[in-house]
């Protein structure tokens, strides 16, 4: 392996995603895949052990998200850089990505040649963003929510009932409902499913 040879951590649930992506950042002279995972807690377990030149993580995985595993990979790997890799182009994806330590953030439609690019910019030090999700983030602003707002709508994803969420968040029946009513409110839904949609389509959850 050569000085300029850049390590990779790839980090994606769908099996067959990984593999590609391996197989093609795998063909460039200068990236090697050192290892593969299919959830945000083997990212940051894997990164804190191999300390990868540049992790590649997909948003949407089981248990902890990509951009939460950003967050704590950059604890226990702080040399690592982090490219997020999602299907999921949301604004608010973007500027939580950031926010949580990612250097850059691309679709997983980007074709080869670009996506290797992405890597090698981002272990440059440089901010590598689609743009044109760049632009949709400017465009859409700041998520309205609270945290605790965002944590409530996150509860209610599967249709918990109040008393569950509740107890879940550690909060009364009727704070729980003051939230669901606000966060319905500001993001223009009908009720808290509705509020759940907008919240997730925006990428704000």
């Amino acid at each position: 392996m050569s000085a300029e040879t850049i390590r990779l951590l790839l980090a994606d649930d769908q099996a067959l995603v990984r593999g590609a992506l391996s197989a093609l950042l795998g063909l460039e002279r200068d990236l090697e895949v050192v290892a593969e995972v299919g959830t945000g807690e083997e990212a940051v377990a894997v990164a804190a052990e191999l300390r990868p030149d540049v992790a590649l993580l997909d948003v949407e995985m089981p248990g902890i998200d990509g951009i939460t595993a950003c967050a704590r990979l950059r604890a226990v790997a702080p040399a690592t850089r982090v490219l997020i890799v999602t299907t999921f182009g949301r604004p608010g994806y973007l500027r939580r990505a950031l926010q949580a330590g990612a250097s850059g953030f691309v679709v997983k439609d980007t074709p080869a040649p670009q996506l290797a690019d992405a890597v090698r910019r981002v272990h440059q030090g440089l901010r590598v963003v689609d743009p044109a999700l760049a632009t949709d983030s400017l465009v859409s602003g700041e998520s309205p929510l609270t945290g605790r707002e965002s944590d409530v709508l996150r509860a209610a994803r599967d249709g918990a009932s109040v008393a569950a969420i509740a107890g879940a968040l550690f909060l009364s029946e009727g704070t729980v409902r003051n939230h669901l009513s606000s966060a319905i409110g500001k993001t223009g839904a009908s009720n808290r499913t509705e509020a759940v949609l907008v919240a997730d389509g925006n990428g704000w959850l």
